[in-house]
């Protein structure tokens, strides 16, 4: 199936809002093994919405529409799908009646311009909308499909998940798709992939890389007619990626590095203090949402601390001191919080190569005398590196504790 998304608003072109909704419904119809060839952005305006349209409907086999189905005159994505098929909207009495009750349990009146909303053409089905006004509009004719949905990403999520996926799953013959992300630390994209690269050959299930925020994830897609046999597939496929990546893998689905973390914890009976100087707190919001009474404390200093802060440093003295201001941290929250364990962070500026420079970043583990140590040079912004320093700390953690196979 050959699939593209459109995406509408003139907000989205003025650049006033992120288009989050494309990379969702991309990556959902990549997961359902449906080919995404087009992502546009539209305006909105009549004629060139339902000229894009007309070129969509004549090249895909499924397009996917966000935006455009409020109630203001400058919501036109019905009026473009009714354009392009040539198929007039009528207004449907029980949608109508529905979106006066909607108002009329919040102690309000239906202004008449949303009366549209209750609008169908021919070859459209209405996709339910249980938290908006907006129904949806599922247009099925000559052996093609046009989704429409609102822009708004709260109701497009539920509007796809509750009723567009159930009907593309009957469209490919009533076969149940599943999917596992299982989450990697410590490696590139391009490691990840070159190390999995015998299993890139299987149809089904599949297997890809992403690189997200997180880590990268490897996500295995499998097809089945029912959800027990894809459930099989995938139990089945999983350990031969994991005897591939090890202990690199870190956890599955929705499964977060801090939840990970606080499992350990709690399996191992020890406690945990943070001093950081660089990440402003944002390790100690992690584990304190997750570990509970096994997270004593943390100890947040100000970026004026931070070594360095008044120039950078050559490589060699950058290297030393964020070792040792490391350590010295992780020992005084050790002795502050009466922890076992003491995580610290801190980051020294340095200077590199032709003028440029960087951020030693230095992550100490310590306990009883004993160290786990990460360091790295990062060249980034302060907000990257503020971002992949929480993971490269609770991943030192979940390394360190971590049952030997």
């Amino acid at each position: 199936m050959r699939a593209e998304i459109v995406s509408v608003g003139t907000e989205l072109l003025l650049g006033h809002i992120t288009d989050t909704n494309a990379s969702y419904l991309a990556e959902q119809l990549s997961a359902l093994g449906i080919d995404c060839y087009w992502i546009s952005q539209l305006g909105d305006n009549l004629e060139r919405l339902t000229d894009h349209l007309r070129r969509a409907w004549n090249r895909s086999d499924l397009t996917v529409i966000t935006g455009g189905i409020g109630p203001t005159e400058d919501d036109l994505t019905r009026e473009a799908i009714s354009a392009v098929l040539d198929e007039p909207m009528v207004v449907q009495a029980d949608l109508e009646t529905e979106l006066r009750g909607f108002f009329a349990r919040r102690g309000v009146e239906m202004p008449e311009r949303n009366v549209k909303q209750a609008t169908l053409i021919r070859s459209a089905q209405v996709l339910s909308n249980p938290v908006g006004t907006a129904p949806g509009w599922w247009v099925e004719r000559d052996g093609r499909v046009i989704v429409a949905m609102p822009g708004v990403p709260s109701e497009m999520y539920r509007m796809w998940g509750n009723e567009v996926l159930p009907h593309l799953a009957q469209q490919q013959g009533g076969s149940i798709i599943l999917t596992r992300i299982l989450k990697v630390l410590g490696l590139g994209e391009s490691t990840v992939e070159e190390m999995i690269h015998p299993l890139l050959g299987s149809t089904n299930p599949t297997i890809a890389t992403y690189a997200k925020q997180d880590g990268i994830h490897v996500r295995v897609t499998a097809k089945a007619q029912d959800q027990s046999s894809a459930t099989k597939m995938l139990d089945e496929f999983e350990p031969s990626v994991r005897t591939i990546l090890g202990e690199f893998i870190y956890g599955v689905d929705g499964e977060a590095l801090a939840d990970v973390v606080a499992g350990l914890l709690a399996a191992s009976g020890l406690s945990i203090a943070i001093a950081e100087d660089y990440t402003g707190g944002l390790i100690s919001e992690e584990l304190s949402q997750a570990a509970g009474d096994h997270f004593r404390g943390g100890t947040v200093l100000p970026l004026a601390s931070t070594p360095g802060a008044m120039g950078p440093l050559d490589e060699q003295a950058a290297d030393l001191l964020a070792q040792k201001r490391a350590r010295e941290l992780a020992v005084g929250a050790i002795k502050q919080w009466d922890a076992e364990l003491g995580l610290a962070v801190t980051a020294v500026d340095m200077q590199l190569s032709e003028g440029r420079r960087g951020k030693r970043l230095a992550i100490a583990l310590g306990r009883d005398g004993t160290w786990d140590e990460h360091q790295r040079v990062e060249t980034t912004t302060p907000a990257t590196v503020r971002r992949r320093a929480v993971l490269y700390a609770l991943n030192l953690v979940r390394e360190a504790l971590q049952p030997q196979s």
